[in-house]
């Protein structure tokens, strides 16, 4: 019995840029990182970038700056029509992200705040005493 070779999965080049109609961009902005994704509406990533991707490290990776410039790589990739924003997290890169987006010119639909909010669920750890 002779032996098939399986199917090649078809990968995507990271520098080829890709057409959406509608997308959905997810912002996470950590105190430490900020990791931005564009999504399409069923949720298959396009393409995505991070601060620490860029090349930023340490607490550099936080800044406002480095959020712009992982902002940047994303949207340089991704040609969006419509796009939905959807941010996570109380980080720096929050609005400079969102500041970009709209400086390159996409049509916004919506912007979402779904960062997790307790509603007083879990009993906090007993304060540290020195």
């Amino acid at each position: 019995m002779a032996l098939t070779k399986p199917k090649k999965i078809p990968r995507y080049r990271r520098n080829k840029q890709r057409k959406v109609d509608k997308g959905i961009i997810h912002i996470r902005a950590s105190f430490n990182n900020t990791i931005i994704t564009v999504t399409n509406v069923l949720g298959c990533v396009i393409s995505w970038s991070s601060a620490g991707a860029c090349g930023f490290k340490g607490p550099k990776k936080g800044s406002t700056f480095a959020a712009q410039k992982a902002t940047e790589n994303v949207i340089r990739m991704v040609v969006i029509n419509r796009a939905t924003v959807l941010i996570t997290g109380s980080g720096k890169g929050r609005d400079a992200a969102l500041r970009v987006i709209q400086q390159n010119h996409i049509p916004i639909h919506a912007v979402l705040d779904i960062t997790p909010t307790p509603h007083n669920g879990c009993r906090p750890p007993v304060k540290r005493r020195i």
